[in-house]
């Protein structure tokens, strides 16, 4: 009998800053044949129009009114994705330290919310119809974005590793000390948790990874093993089907 063929499949890779979301979302999708989307970047992009449009970032009214003019357009190449607003290519001003004090509170306007979680899904069903399927990253998918998602991991770390992971990854005037950086992120894991509108939560059915003490390689490895088990299960269960209608 012919095996099944594995379907599309989308993985929801949520958790807090500094669990090593990005680089193991990236990785998991390139060794897959995935495609890679990075929910925060568009967050942060949007965030960085805002700055640079002169709205008022301290002003939820402000944002809601502001929120439907610029063009994100995210690429979804787990070997080189692009993040551009405008047509402008926003890689590296969405991850200076202002952006990084600002997007939270713009991520928590539900206007901004409804119309990024609206360009996200949309992507992920295209995903799912051209090609593999795609890797999901941010603090939402698994709850909100993308509910009815096959895998959900939800990834932890220690305040003290994460802030040594984030500290690591500033350079020049914007490196920060351990102290400072934990400070930040407990300060946003806070604002992200609290928010009223798709908080970061642990979804019920996400597997929890605690990479504390894990290399990348080894959650890597992890959560590339859940998804071919999941895959397995997809290709059995639509082998059973074909062979019960004989």
């Amino acid at each position: 009998m012919e095996t099944a063929a594995p379907a599309a499949v989308i993985v929801a890779i949520d958790g807090p800053s500094g669990t090593g979301k990005s680089s193991t979302s990236k990785a998991v999708a390139a060794k897959l044949g995935l495609r890679y989307l990075d929910t925060g970047a568009q967050y942060r992009a949007i965030t960085w129009w805002m700055i640079s449009n002169g709205v008022d970032t301290d002003d939820p009214h402000a944002i809601a009114v502001a929120a439907g003019k610029p063009s994100i357009v995210s690429g979804t190449d787990p070997a080189a994705p692009t993040i551009t607003v405008d047509g402008l290519d926003a890689a590296g001003p969405v991850r200076t330290q202002e952006v990084t004090s600002k997007v939270s509170a713009v991520s928590a306007v539900p206007e901004v919310r409804t119309l990024i979680t609206e360009l996200q899904r949309s992507i992920a069903a295209q995903a799912a119809a051209e090609a593999d399927g795609i890797v999901v990253e941010g603090r939402d998918i698994g709850t909100t974005v993308l509910p009815d998602a096959d895998l959900k991991i939800f990834l932890t770390a220690s305040a003290e590793v994460r802030a040594a992971r984030r500290s690591g990854e500033l350079r020049g005037k914007e490196a920060a000390d351990l102290a400072a950086t934990k400070a930040a992120l407990i300060k946003r894991d806070a604002a992200d948790s609290g928010r009223k509108t798709s908080p970061l939560a642990k979804a019920g059915d996400a597997v929890e990874v605690d990479t504390t003490e894990l290399t990348l390689e080894q959650v890597i490895e992890c959560i590339v093993t859940l998804v071919e088990e999941r895959r397995s299960r997809d290709a059995a269960e639509i082998d059973e089907k074909r062979a019960g209608r004989k």
